[in-house]
């Protein structure tokens, strides 16, 4: 294993404790310029998500209405009933992104794809690194604020549906991720830049509880207005 991932890993908990568990779950409450720019202002203001912390699977209720929640996985997003009755469902949900911009206003069913696979990343990543077809390498280091944060490369393999192929994540000298940054490819590739902070033990696994995202500017820094997506987790579970 990559010298970096593996002290990365070892500083969220450790592979062998992270393999005890089956799912996470948490309270989120998001915020940003992203949700109205997408017209679904308020629907993820307060939230639940659950993930598979083995395959990728995710769900978020309340979603739309009390009673319904999502269920995303990598080729296949749906609402459902919390009696499981398919409401719609949408397959290659990839697909259905194609021209959008920035701007483009999203269905629930995407909007339900893109958290579900945002979220699934965010609470899998770093142990999702060793399984197999994803690729690690160490980057040149990075200076912000003062501190002298490592950096690992991380290439996606195919079957996993997150942001980018290729993203970066920044550790700390403690081994904690500070800052991750992705391409939006289904915006048109937007360049995000993603802190992180506040991070928690929960079970023996360090969990962040507070995620910033805005838009990476050419130079590599963050441009801070406007906020793009906030995030504040809160009653995290392992089980």
């Amino acid at each position: 294993m990559n010298d970096l991932l593996a002290l990365t890993i070892n500083a969220h908990g450790g592979i062998e404790r992270w393999k005890q568990f089956k799912a996470v779950s948490a309270h989120l409450v998001n915020g940003g310029a992203l949700w109205s720019i997408k017209g679904k202002a308020g629907m993820l203001d307060d939230i639940h998500v659950t993930v598979d912390l083995h395959r990728q699977w995710a769900s978020h209720t309340p979603f739309g209405a009390p009673n319904q929640h999502t269920s995303m996985e990598a080729e296949r997003v749906a609402i459902e009933t919390t009696d499981g009755t398919v409401i719609e469902e949408l397959l290659n949900p990839r697909a259905s992104f194609k021209e959008h911009t920035q701007e483009t206003p999203w269905t629930n069913l995407q909007l339900a794809y893109f958290v579900g696979y945002a979220m699934w990343t965010y609470l899998t990543s770093p142990f999702t690194f060793t399984l197999p077809g994803y690729e690690v390498e160490e980057m040149e280091p990075w200076q912000e604020n003062g501190e002298n944060w490592r950096r690992l490369q991380v290439t996606f393999p195919p079957y996993i549906a997150t942001h980018s192929k290729v993203q970066t994540f920044y550790i700390d000298k403690d081994g904690l991720i500070r800052r991750h940054d992705y391409d939006v490819e289904i915006s048109k590739g937007i360049p995000a830049v993603h802190y992180l902070s506040e991070h928690t033990e929960v079970s023996g696994i360090i969990v962040p509880t507070k995620r910033l995202v805005y838009i990476r500017q050419p130079d590599n820094s963050p441009l801070k207005e406007p906020l793009i997506v906030s995030i504040q987790l809160s009653d995290i579970k392992f089980n």
